[in-house]
């Protein structure tokens, strides 16, 4: 890496740093640094295991228990022993906390749009936004199995959907492909797999079943923000493993050569090219995999 390479990198940092506050002692004007907001979102986004989070928040030990006393000192949270398990503890707001999340939300709302209104191309910045969050926290991201049907599903299959009409020759209508039934993806047929990155989905893939020993490996999309960090190979793998709790012993996927990417994946990890297997109008590529 050059020079000036590290210089912009390190230029970036100390602007957001400042932007976001992040050395303030008062972050956002409510009197409290970071660290113990932090800790006070996660609680009011529904995070209550205190061991949960502080491994989300990335602390020490002393740092949490430090963070956690001075906001019961405040009266906004209060922790007790974990209902399953005594030696786990799991923390709550209090009245007076809920209302100072709300606070917390307003303003921080209120930054977030700012940073956009004083930008005259803010699709361009949220989309920079997008790239940077997605390769810093790769490392964070988590797959989650969900129904397809679901709005955040939804959003990925369309804008899986939307991608490939651009990238088609001759564009594509999902009304024409064999389109998975949702209860083809879901237990105990199939699954369906969505990557949230801090609550956000950045890719998707699905396992077509029907009970049997043979699957199909469908609807396989990583957002343009996410690509390149290795989560294709990370969907892949959890849509292998998905198949495998369901007793699949052989997975088929197809595919298009408009996709040169998705073939030298399935090549690279183990799927071999087949004859086609389905009527499909739009792939032109088959492969399978045994597990």
């Amino acid at each position: 890496m050059t020079s000036d390479a590290i210089a912009r990198i390190r230029r970036f940092n100390r602007i957001v740093t400042a932007e976001v506050g992040a050395l303030d002692t008062s972050f956002l004007g409510r009197g409290r640094p970071l660290g113990s907001a932090r800790v006070l979102n996660a609680i009011g986004h529904g995070q209550s295991d205190v061991t949960a989070i502080r491994e989300r928040l990335n602390l020490d030990s002393g740092l949490m228990s430090r963070l956690l006393r001075a906001l019961e000192e405040e009266g906004l949270i209060e922790t007790v022993p974990h209902p399953e398990d005594a030696r786990r503890r799991v923390a709550r707001l209090t009245p007076a906390g809920a209302a100072e999340f709300a606070a917390y939300e307003d303003l921080s709302n209120t930054q977030a749009g700012g940073f956009l209104d004083r930008h005259a191309r803010p699709d361009e910045l949220l989309a920079a936004m997008d790239l940077v969050a997605s390769a810093l926290g790769r490392h964070r991201i988590a797959l989650e199995e969900m129904d397809p049907r679901d709005p955040v599903a939804r959003a990925c299959l369309e804008a899986y959907y939307a991608e490939l009409a651009v990238r088609f020759e001759g564009g594509f209508d999902v009304k024409l492909s064999r389109d998975p039934d949702a209860a083809d993806m879901i237990r105990p047929r199939g699954a369906f797999l969505v990557a949230l990155s801090e609550e956000l989905a950045v890719g998707c893939v699905g396992v077509k079943g029907q009970g049997g020993a043979v699957a199909e490996v469908k609807r396989l999309w990583v957002s343009p923000a996410a690509r390149g960090i290795g989560l294709a190979h990370k969907l892949m793998a959890g849509a292998e493993e998905a198949a495998r709790s369901l007793g699949v012993e052989v997975l088929r996927l197809d595919t298009n050569k408009a996709l040169p990417e998705a073939q030298k994946l399935y090549r690279s990890t183990g799927w071999t090219e087949i004859p086609r297997f389905n009527d499909d109008p739009y792939p032109d590529t088959f492969f399978e995999k045994r597990l």
